[in-house]
């Protein structure tokens, strides 16, 4: 674990340093500028060149130009200056996002309709989804993917500060005619939790082409079960065992079909009406799903149960202030 956060108030202290033995240091000469890094176990000290900006000091030093952010967050910095000085870590510098004053959250949207002009409550409007995906774009917020969550939940790999995940719930096609389209514009990942029984095509249903599609670009396909049926409870007339044999069917049937047309690995479940059980739970587990998600509107810290995933949903009549609300990524709490 990085033991020096602590570092970050002298810098200058660290770069005098640089004189001493002990460690590696390195020079060479890139566009015509004198390039030198000092490595210790934990970080690196760089000083960055008239060309660098966050993103290819990342390409750099850590083989990634999309972990510029991590470079920003550990030196505190919103823009970068001509041949500043900065600390570069090696390895996470918070895990499952604890600091001295509180913890990271997660927040995760969920979306159900759109329209291109109407709205209500489960239906946003075009306009109203554009707008919301520029406010997460131009606040600085970072829309993950699944897989970087669940990395986060299991201490595997650090996010921003201000993460945030977007998933969408049933299988309507205005989310492919409306929503699909400005994703891709703001090159957002997404989940679509869908319930197989709504994917014939028909309406205002989508299809299995336009699923594989997505599936191509970004979009995450998960489990909604077949029917959408409450899990939580059994059907009048459904004994015990019969219930128990319906959950079973609609989590198993319904992952299968959709890793049959997308070749995706379906290990996460949403739940119809985000009700849900012990029993249903239980036999999630037992068919290899990772998590399953309710719509308690909370964030998401790193001890959130796995079974029990927070997500709010985003309804039609939502403003720009109801929507800021939303995106709480930090619980102030001592540690």
């Amino acid at each position: 674990m990085i033991r020096m956060r602590w570092l970050k108030w002298d810098i200058l202290i660290l770069l005098i340093l640089t004189c001493l033995p002990g460690c590696a240091l390195k020079r060479g000469v890139e566009d015509g500028f004198l390039v030198t890094s000092k490595q210790y176990p934990d970080f690196l000290v760089v000083r960055a060149k008239y060309s660098d900006d966050f993103s290819t000091l990342a390409k750099r030093y850590l083989n990634d130009p999309s972990k510029g952010w991590v470079i920003a967050e550990f030196n505190d910095l919103e823009r970068l200056q001509p041949n500043q000085d900065l600390l570069i870590p090696i390895e996470p510098f918070r895990p499952g996002g604890l600091s001295r004053s509180g913890y990271q959250t997660v927040p995760i949207l969920t979306y159900h309709n759109f329209s291109k002009t109407t709205s209500n409550k489960m239906t946003v409007r075009q306009n109203d989804f554009e707008q919301q995906m520029r406010y997460l774009k131009e606040n600085g917020y970072h829309v993950i993917s699944m897989k970087e969550f669940f990395d986060f939940l299991e201490f595997k790999q650090q996010i921003p500060e201000k993460s945030v995940l977007i998933t969408i719930d049933d299988g309507w096609m205005h989310f492919y005619t409306i929503a699909y389209p400005i994703l891709k514009k703001y090159d957002y990942p997404a989940t679509l939790f869908v319930y197989t029984d709504l994917i014939d095509g028909r309406g205002n249903h989508l299809s299995w082409q336009a699923i594989e599609e997505m599936a191509d670009n970004r979009i995450d396909m998960q489990c909604h079960t077949l029917s959408h049926r409450y899990l939580n409870k059994r059907k009048p007339g459904e004994n015990y065992l019969e219930y128990a044999l319906e959950i079973e069917r609609e989590l198993k049937e319904s992952a299968a079909l959709i890793e049959s047309k997308t070749g995706v690995k379906v290990d996460l479940l949403a739940y119809p009406y985000g009700e849900s059980n012990h029993l249903v739970a239980a036999y999630a587990f037992k068919l290899g799903f990772r998590g399953g998600f309710s719509v308690n509107p909370q964030p998401n810290a790193f001890f959130v149960p796995r079974f029990r995933i927070n997500r709010t949903m985003i309804f039609g009549d939502y403003d720009i202030d109801r929507f800021q609300s939303t995106l709480r990524t930090f619980a102030k709490e001592s540690l």
